[in-house]
């Protein structure tokens, strides 16, 4: 018996295997839908995302005003062309007699940023003029006013009615002051702007300066951008952080005219409520510049006395000096290095003058090298400056304009002790104001005390047995080379520390 097995005709295979085709296709077709949708539906999340309102810190600016006639324009232009402008700009116009409120006026109001590509909003600010008149706490009394207008803000900037900011100086500052809550305050990067400087004495005089800031922030910048000082031109303060200090300091306000130097007492109760006080890697601003030896010398006086208060043992007011301080280490140690420079050039003088009035001098060339150290430090702070010119450059390597301004910045280191150590009760804010209004001869006596001392000591030698004359020869070299080769040696470990890519 046989069996036979049939193949089905060819036309039902085709068939079957449509019907098996038909449902896959089907559902590749749901599935293209399915991502389609998806992918639909994923672009228009996170669109929505990006609509969201994000959170933007609001910065309120506190500009203490007074008689900043020749500047203030250029400050109020300078902040409401920022990269990221401020919520609020506050000028506090106070014991001002000049064109100050009359040339600020004209900006008050709301301000719009420029304009933005579509879909992004626009950002304003609005500046407020104030003029609070006849205020007896002068610039702290100017401050705490605005602190109290600002009250919703989360940070307060605060800028000198002279200081202009570069145009992303707010933005660099945010981002900084956000990235870290432990951050109290950070201070910009200062110098000078002398593009406009006129007179051979005004030029030397903001080189110099132009190069102590450079040298001062250099130092904070390698000390972990931890800043002694942060400095009124141009800081912002954590809201946060100038509570606490309110609290812990049981004061109303944040800053109080306990000390000459409002902004390093703030700076030191910010460190001690625990936060971080911080020197910026990148904003940037540009002070106002003193350009008279007068005008220096009252700025320069007022700094290093309320310095020398601060960091002094005991109670001679309100506030307890600090001597043990972090914040004020670097105090002491410029302290002591101005000490050090005023005693090896005022020993050289006079050991000098001695030994050729008794025919014992020898010139030796060792005696060339702390100065051509010094040159080349000074050189090397001129090319860490990032808006260095011609003369920042000239006036470091030629050596002579920055031994002036050394004398000069000696000149103030000896009044602010002698003022500090006499106990005599002396406003330093006024005169400072009187220094730059052009009164007063107070920065001419240390020349005075220079020459009389130097008279006194020339009779007086001349007076001694030449066996005393050579004893003290004999002595004051040696004491001499001693301390120029330490100070010597801590110059070239500056000469050749790393400066890690900064830029002051």
């Amino acid at each position: 018996m046989s069996t036979f097995f049939e193949l089905p005709p060819a036309a039902d295979q085709d068939d079957e295997t449509a019907e098996v085709a038909a449902p896959q296709a089907e559902q590749t077709e749901q599935d293209t839908a399915t991502d389609a949708s998806l992918s639909r539906y994923l672009h228009q999340h996170l669109a929505d995302i990006e609509a969201l309102p994000t959170y933007r810190p609001r910065i309120g600016v506190i500009i203490p005003a007074y008689n900043e006639a020749e500047s203030i324009e250029d400050v109020l232009r300078g902040l409401l062309a920022q990269t990221r402008l401020p919520d609020e700009i506050h000028l506090i116009v106070n014991n001002t007699k000049d064109d100050t409120f009359a040339l600020a006026a004209p900006f008050a109001g709301l301000h719009k940023g420029p304009k933005v590509a579509k879909g992004q909003k626009r950002q304003r600010t609005e500046v407020f003029v104030h003029d609070i008149g006849q205020n007896p706490d002068k610039k702290v009394g100017a401050l705490n006013y605005g602190f109290t207008l600002i009250q919703d803000a989360d940070y307060l900037l605060g800028v000198d009615g002279d200081t202009v900011l570069a145009p992303n100086a707010v933005e660099k500052l945010e981002l900084e002051i956000v990235s870290d809550t432990r951050i109290g305050g950070i201070s910009a990067i200062y110098s000078i702007d002398d593009t406009k400087i006129k007179g051979v004495v005004a030029k030397l005089l903001i080189a110099g300066q132009r190069t102590q800031f450079a040298a001062f922030n250099m130092q904070n910048m390698l000390r972990g951008r931890n800043m002694a000082v942060l400095g009124g031109q141009c800081s912002i303060f954590s809201m946060k952080a100038l509570r606490a200090v309110m609290a812990e300091n049981h004061q109303q306000t944040p800053w109080v005219n306990d000390s000459e130097v409002e902004d390093s007492l703030l700076s030191l109760q910010i460190k001690s409520a625990g936060y971080l006080t911080k020197i910026s890697a990148q904003a940037r601003a540009d002070v106002g510049g003193m350009t008279t030896v007068r005008s220096l010398d009252g700025q320069q006086v007022k700094w290093n006395y309320g310095a020398i208060d601060l960091m002094w043992p005991g109670q001679r007011g309100d506030t307890k000096g600090q001597p043990f301080h972090p914040n004020l280490r670097l105090r002491w140690a410029e302290n002591f290095g101005m000490a050090t420079n005023i005693f090896t050039r005022i020993a050289f003088l006079v050991l000098l003058v001695f030994s050729l009035s008794i025919h014992a001098f020898v010139f030796s060339p060792v005696w060339l090298i702390p100065p051509v150290v010094a040159i080349l430090l000074n050189v090397r702070i001129a090319f860490s400056m990032k808006n260095r010119n011609a003369r920042d450059v000239l006036f470091a390597a030629t050596g002579i304009p920055a031994e002036i301004y050394m004398w000069l910045r000696a000149g103030h280191f000896v009044r602010a002790w002698a003022k500090f150590l006499s106990r005599v009760k002396v406003d330093n804010w006024a005169e400072q104001a009187k220094a730059e209004r052009g009164s007063g001869n107070s920065h001419l006596m240390p020349l005075i005390v220079l020459a009389v001392s130097f008279l006194v000591l020339g009779y007086t030698w001349f007076q001694l047995p030449v066996l005393i004359q050579t004893s003290i020869l004999w002595l004051g070299w040696p004491l001499l080379y001693v301390v120029t080769i330490a100070q010597t040696v801590v110059m070239l470990g500056k000469l050749f520390r790393r400066e890690r890519g900064y830029k002051v």
